[in-house]
């Protein structure tokens, strides 16, 4: 699978673009996310070429870079073009010279917790760039993207960046990724109608049950206090604490091999496995408590990364830039003791089960239809009415739940939905596929990337992003409440004991 780079400037439009619903829901008066992309590098930065690489690069590859969001009188957002000045959009920070690159670790964690913090102003395009020239553990220099969630969703923003970068070994060679979409097994036989209408039924009800479990906990049932949630008012506001950890792929790929499943569904455990531990750590009566955890899913119908080009003027291919996911309910399976030394791949197989039963049915796609409907008949941070009934939900579930869900929201503005579903959950997991080689910015090699998404309400986030042969895995927590260098510990440990199970049931 291959990335194509090639970046065609869009034709400027006398009419602003409207601004997608998802957007206008992360950038409301009740959310407001971001996401940072961290490029560590191998040498000392050389920012010399950076204005160039703006204006030449990365502005040309989506008006809304050279956007900002304004409202008409009828309340509807749209993209406004402006004059960008790319000098406006850089932060050099300076530290003390002189220190030692585990010192400047924690001016660099710093750093990244008060970014964190800082909105990004409404009155320019909103992305910064922050280059960072000293020296970490991780890394010989640093640079940070901060994009706003409005942008685009993940997909769309990793592809944006990917088409600033080059390979390092042959830079007129595209990139490649993992190819993760799932092999078709051959159907030498005819399904007959006694083995399709089972399949049928259950898929039906696992929809209705997902969707329903879904609104009651974006609405009613939110999770307790533990170890890994405060429940505190505003903590998308409160200070944070960002680190990393790194994993072989080929490890990874040894408890893949020995379950059956995917890296996804072994990381995903690892994850939960890692957090139970943590949880029985810090308080033992909580190591079992309900804990719910977002699993994001990207909604469109791809197989992988396309050209900047295609997610921007393709509209027949469902691979459109702009914000395509959903959320899955996941709860965290529970911690017995035979997790500790027997069987810590159950823990694993338990969590596949999970994903893949809601995965496989509609509950994700209809929540996204709800909250559209909210949306263009009661706009984005307005109450819903339950005079109002979609022929299309009522295709996929009876109409006394579609009726139920309208009461459960007919108080919630769209935006305010969203944020209680992330505020009632305990974490929130997502994932993005980073290219096989290595590459470079203005020719400089890159060690290292991760990225994290900010101001969610929520104690606990955790992202993914597979980088050559490695694994990274991202953990923001809230400051003072949550122990990050534990939990770093803790997951850590999961990955240990599952590589360990898995070598010896061979």
């Amino acid at each position: 699978m291959e990335l194509k780079v090639k970046v065609e400037r869009v034709e400027d439009k006398e009419m602003s673009e409207p601004v997608s619903p998802t957007g206008q829901y992360f950038n409301s008066s009740v959310l407001s996310i971001s996401v940072i992309s961290i490029l560590e590098f191998d040498n000392p930065i050389d920012d010399s070429s950076s204005l160039a690489l703006i204006n030449d690069v990365f502005l040309p590859i989506n008006p809304r870079f050279s956007s900002i969001m304004v409202e008409n009188k009828e309340g509807v957002k749209h993209w406004k073009r402006v004059e960008v000045k790319a000098e406006d959009h850089i932060n050099v920070p300076c530290f003390p010279e002189g220190l030692s690159p585990k010192s400047y670790d924690h001016y660099f964690n710093d750093y990244l917790s008060k970014m964190a913090m800082d909105p990004l102003p409404q009155t320019k395009p909103l992305w910064e760039i922050h280059v960072i020239k000293y020296p970490t553990s991780n890394a010989s220099g640093s640079v940070v993207f901060k994009l706003h969630h409005a942008l685009g969703d993940g997909f769309s923003l990793m592809g944006a960046l990917l088409s600033c970068l080059q390979r390092a070994d042959n830079p007129s060679l595209p990139l490649t990724f993992p190819n993760f979409q799932k092999a078709v097994k051959p159907d030498n036989e005819e399904k007959s109608l006694i083995s399709v209408v089972p399949q049928a039924i259950s898929g039906a009800l696992n929809t209705v049950m997902d969707f329903g479990w879904s609104v009651l906990k974006s609405s009613f049932l939110e999770d307790g206090r533990t170890p890994i949630r405060s429940g505190e008012e505003g903590v998308e506001f409160k200070p944070i604490d960002i680190m990393t950890m790194t994993f072989s792929l080929d490890q990874i790929k040894q408890i893949k091999s020995r379950l059956q499943v995917t890296i996804n569904d072994v990381v995903t455990g690892m994850i939960f496995l890692g957090t139970r531990l943590y949880m029985e750590a810090t308080n033992e009566e909580s190591r079992n408590a309900m804990s719910t955890a977002l699993v994001l899913l990207n909604t469109r119908s791809i197989g992988g990364y396309k050209s900047v080009d295609e997610m921007v003027q393709n509209e027949e291919a469902q691979i459109q830039w702009g914000n395509q996911f959903g959320f899955l309910h996941v709860s965290l399976p529970e911690l017995h003791e035979h997790d500790h030394s027997l069987n810590p791949l159950k823990f694993v197989q338990e969590t596949q089960n999970t994903i893949k039963r809601k995965r496989n049915s509609s509950g994700v796609y209809l929540t996204g239809m709800l909250l559209d409907s909210v949306r263009k008949y009661r706009g984005p941070e307005v109450s819903l009415s339950t005079s109002f009934v979609s022929s299309d939900i009522l295709y996929y579930i009876s109409f006394s739940l579609y009726i139920l869900t309208l009461w459960v929201i007919r108080v919630k503005a769209t935006a305010e939905y969203i944020h209680s579903t992330l505020k009632n959950s305990s974490m929130t997991v997502s994932n993005m596929i980073g290219p096989l080689e290595k590459m470079t910015l203005s020719n400089q090699p890159i060690k290292g990337l991760y990225f994290m998404v900010l101001n969610v309400p929520q104690s606990l986030t955790v992202t993914v992003m597979s980088y050559m042969d490695q694994l990274r895995i991202a953990v923001g927590t809230q400051k003072g409440f949550i122990d990050h260098v534990k939990f770093r510990t803790c997951i850590e440990k999961a990955f240990s004991m599952m590589s360990d199970a898995a070598l010896q049931s061979k």
